[in-house]
């Protein structure tokens, strides 16, 4: 293997990489150079993109040690695919597939970030997304508690427990399986999309400081249900939510492009 020097390292310290093996040697590239491995060059754009995908962050925040890890792996991986087999087995149909479909995912990405940097959304469309959701998101929000118990007939005779007088919080501390059975069954606050769905219709139905009359069963077990209060949910400001939006308006523009492309083959 041998160096291409892209900034200065003095003769003595090159003989001295060489003299102590490949270790010293890659410890010796620590800031810009690049290495040839068996004729290939190693470019400063593979060796930064790899580093980044090794470390998960930024190649100009990489400290010795790491540059000298990464640039070890990455003479490995050029040690093997240079090796005179490699060519062969490039071609082996599995071998071929994994790399064309690995190519083909790269440059799709490539030309959606493309796309997307071409077709950004404006503050306007933002603004329109954010008015639409607005207006297909609950309205209401509710104040609940619920008892959580296995199976229907435990249920059943909680709720003939409540219509003799007992105290709700009282018997999901004594009697619920769920997480919220030490506090009392209370759930807080919570829009409808937050619950699964047989829950949160059994809570609109009720009114408030009212429990269910019968059993209701989800994926958990069978509840029994007080709603305590309800209110006006109050939306998200724009400026909270903004980047949410953004991307969300910029994904639909790419999935219009998508069924486009589609159409026009």
């Amino acid at each position: 293997m041998k160096l291409i020097l892209r900034s200065g390292i003095s003769g003595a310290k090159l003989a001295a990489a060489v003299l102590g093996g490949t270790a010293l040697l890659t410890t010796s590239l620590l800031w810009g150079q690049v290495s040839t491995v068996n004729g290939e060059e190693i470019s400063t754009e593979v060796f930064d993109m790899f580093y980044e995908m090794r470390f998960q962050k930024p190649v100009a925040q990489a400290v010795p040690a790491e540059r000298t890890a990464a640039l070890e792996l990455l003479e490995d991986i050029y040690l093997l695919t240079t090796q005179p087999d490699a060519d062969k087995l490039a071609e082996e149909p599995r071998v071929k597939a994994q790399i064309e479909l690995q190519t083909r995912s790269i440059l799709a990405q490539a030309v959606a970030a493309d796309f997307l940097k071409n077709n950004a959304a404006s503050e306007e469309e933002i603004l329109n997304e954010y008015n639409e959701q607005i207006k297909v998101n609950p309205s209401v929000e509710y104040k609940a508690r619920h008892i959580l118990v296995e199976t229907q007939g435990e249920a059943i005779v909680l709720i003939a427990e409540l219509d003799g007088g007992a105290d709700f919080a009282e018997l999901a501390k004594e009697k619920s399986t769920g997480p919220s059975g030490p506090n009392g069954g209370d759930l807080g606050w919570f829009g409808p999309n937050q619950m699964v769905a047989p829950f949160s219709e059994a809570v609109a139905a009720l009114e408030n400081d009212t429990y269910t009359k019968n059993p209701v069963q989800t994926q958990f077990g069978w509840h029994v249900i007080l709603r305590e209060d309800s209110r006006q949910a109050t939306p998200p400001t724009l400026e909270s939510v903004h980047d949410v939006v953004k991307q969300r308006v910029e994904q639909q523009k790419l999935q219009q492009y998508l069924v486009e492309l589609r159409e026009s083959q």
